[in-house]
């Protein structure tokens, strides 16, 4: 484990997938779609895979507010304790995933739960309380260890109209194919690098994917197990001992739509962005021209021009402030190969395909074009 900056990315190499997402996170993100259509969750069934029911911020999240949302039918999922992937480090025992909440209930097997995953349903008033809510849970184990790509949790995928989770990182360009396979809105959690990602770039450009609404910069906080190793430079531990890390390079990914991506970026003309940038690059050099694409250079998105219409090479961040009706998203390049479906504008010369100004190359950038409104 890294001694400082824990990310996404880290994680995926350690395979340390057990994070827990804090529920006002959960809470922000989801008020963002019924800000935007109130009806966003009404009369769906919402699915919640990978997602550790007993533990889960999002199984809380959901159930609390099962009436309030008009939701039809929540159902989630659990691994079986043994595939959890943890840091490869720590030494976990069987009772350290174990909750009072499955221990107490008539249906627990100690030797199923090792080798089993659970599924829990939120569908009826099963206690007469007059609302559905976390206390109307219902569960029993799964016939296999609770995998996303399993037949039973894709048959749940199938059924469901939203799915809704926080997946392993470390299998998120497979999770989202899972989920685009079975054409379903949905709204997970992952790195900013994913962006860039050959399987989720497409997806971006043509408008079927996008990121959310509450989290654009900095970082966020997650639960992790007990055993997990409190290397970070980011870390607390609570008063009743739940640990929690900080996490950089958090984004939500979407097909549900919201308002905030439907906001024009406000923007300067080049000349005015030159005289009044804050950022040296701008007012030393302008806008330059890249070496080997017709478009021009922009280190920061704030520094888009409001009166350039040419080609335009941008941060990969610019995603968090994109608005598909003023601009169109042609291409990226991020890697030294020209693949001509993902660059999308084409190379000038032959050698290195990374964007490169007076010989140098710069980081991963998106090729965008402002659209004439």
């Amino acid at each position: 484990m890294p001694k400082k900056n824990d990310t996404l990315s880290e994680a995926k190499t350690k395979k340390s997938d057990e994070f827990y997402t804090q529920f006002e996170d959960i809470q922000r993100e989801v008020n963002a779609y019924l800000e935007y259509n109130p009806d966003t969750f009404k009369g769906k069934t919402v699915l919640l895979p990978c997602d550790d029911p007993e533990w889960s911020n999002f199984t809380r999240f959901f159930a609390q507010n099962f009436d309030i949302l008009g939701l039809k039918k929540l159902i989630s999922t659990s691994y079986a304790t043994e595939s959890k992937k943890l840091h490869e480090s720590v030494q976990i025992s069987f009772d350290d995933f174990l909750t009072d909440f499955e221990k107490n209930s008539p249906n627990y097997d100690e030797d199923t739960s090792k080798v089993c995953g659970k599924i829990f349903i939120l569908e009826k008033d099963i206690n007469n309380s007059g609302r559905i809510d976390l206390n109307d849970l219902q569960w029993e184990y799964l016939e296999g260890d609770g995998d996303f790509r399993s037949e039973e949790v894709t048959k749940l995928r199938d059924e469901a109209d939203i799915i809704v989770t926080n997946p392993p990182f470390s299998l998120f360009r497979e999770f989202l194919a899972w989920i685009m396979q079975a054409k379903k809105k949905f709204l997970i959690i992952g790195n900013v690098n994913a962006i860039s990602y050959k399987e989720t770039f497409p997806l971006i450009k043509n408008n079927s994917v996008w990121l959310g609404e509450s989290i654009h910069s900095g970082d966020r906080e997650f639960g992790v197990p007990s055993t997990y190793p409190l290397e970070a430079a980011g870390y607390r531990v609570d008063e009743k001992g739940n640990k929690f890390i900080r996490v950089k390079g958090v984004r939500w990914f979407t097909n549900l739509d919201h308002g905030r991506r439907h906001q024009p970026i406000s923007l300067m003309t080049m000349a005015d962005n030159v005289k009044y940038s804050s950022h040296k690059e701008i007012k030393e050099n302008g806008y330059q021209k890249y070496d080997n694409y017709d478009a021009i250079e922009i280190p920061y998105s704030d520094a888009i021009p409001s009166d350039y219409f040419g080609i335009m090479g941008v941060p990969i961040t610019f995603i968090d402030k994109y608005c598909p009706e003023q601009f169109e998203i042609l291409g990226m390049e991020s890697s030294a190969g020209y693949n001509a479906d993902i660059v999308g504008i084409p190379v000038l010369m032959t050698g290195d395909a990374r964007p490169t100004i007076n010989g140098k190359t710069t980081y991963a950038r998106i090729f965008i074009r402002k659209k004439v409104i």
